[in-house]
C-alpha cells in the first residue's frame, strides 16, 4: 500500500528533476546565449586580448587618476562575487554611520579641494555589495581630481562622463548611471 504511494511521488519528483532541474535551465541557456550572447558570457570586456573585467561586477578602484565606485560590502576584499551581500546595517546604526565617515573622509582626502557635497551613492554601499555603476553626480564629483592627476582639462573630462551616462531603462526604470569600469577605459584611451 505505501509503495503504491511512494512510487508515484518519486516518479515526479525525478520527472520534475529532469525538466526542471535540467532541461529547462540548457534550454533557457541556450536561447540566452543566441539572443545575447555577451550577456550571457558575463558582459566580459577584453583589451588587446586580456581580461579587464566585467560590465556587471564593480572593481576597486583606489588610484586618483581613476573614477573610483559605490563602496563594497562584501567580504574578505571587495567586490567579491561569490560573497555579494548588502552590509545589513540599518539607517540608525552607529557602524553605518562610521563606514560613511570613513568613505566620505578618504574622497575629501583625495580631493581637499573639493566643496561639492558627496553623493550618497560614493559612500554607501550597494546592496549587493558589486554595483559597478555610480550616479552622474557621483561621476562629476570626482571629475576635477582625475582632470588634476592625469593632467587633462576638466572639460575634457566632464564630456567624458556625458558620453557614458546610460538613462533610465525603457525611459522611467532606474535611474542615469555611469558604467565604473568603462569610464576607466575611455579615460585610458585618452592617453
Amino acid at each position: 500500500m505505501l509503495l503504491r504511494l511512494i512510487r508515484p511521488a518519486v516518479g515526479l519528483l525525478v520527472l520534475m528533476t529532469l525538466l526542471l532541474g535540467i532541461a529547462y535551465p540548457l534550454l533557457i541557456t541556450g536561447v540566452a546565449k543566441i539572443a545575447f550572447p555577451r550577456q550571457a558570457a558575463g558582459s566580459l570586456i577584453y583589451l588587446d586580448e586580456k581580461l579587464r573585467g566585467s560590465t556587471l561586477i564593480g572593481q576597486s578602484f583606489s588610484e586618483p587618476q581613476y573614477f573610483w565606485g559605490r563602496p563594497s560590502a562584501t567580504t574578505p576584499q571587495p567586490y567579491h562575487g561569490g560573497a555579494s551581500t548588502g552590509s545589513n546595517l540599518g539607517p540608525l546604526n552607529p557602524a553605518l554611520l562610521e563606514v560613511v565617515k570613513t568613505n566620505a573622509k578618504a574622497l575629501h582626502d583625495a580631493d581637499p579641494d573639493n566643496r561639492q557635497p558627496i553623493p550618497v551613492d560614493l559612500v554607501t554601499a550597494s546592496a549587493s555589495g558589486l554595483d559597478p555603476e555610480i550616479s552622474p553626480a557621483g561621476a562629476h564629483y570626482q571629475a576635477a581630481r582625475i582632470a588634476r592627476a592625469r593632467s587633462l582639462p576638466l572639460a575634457q573630462v566632464e564630456a567624458l562622463i556625458a558620453a557614458h551616462e546610460q538613462g533610465r531603462l525603457l525611459g522611467f526604470i532606474g535611474e542615469r548611471r555611469v558604467n565604473v569600469l568603462e569610464l576607466n577605459l575611455a579615460m585610458d584611451r585618452l592617453r
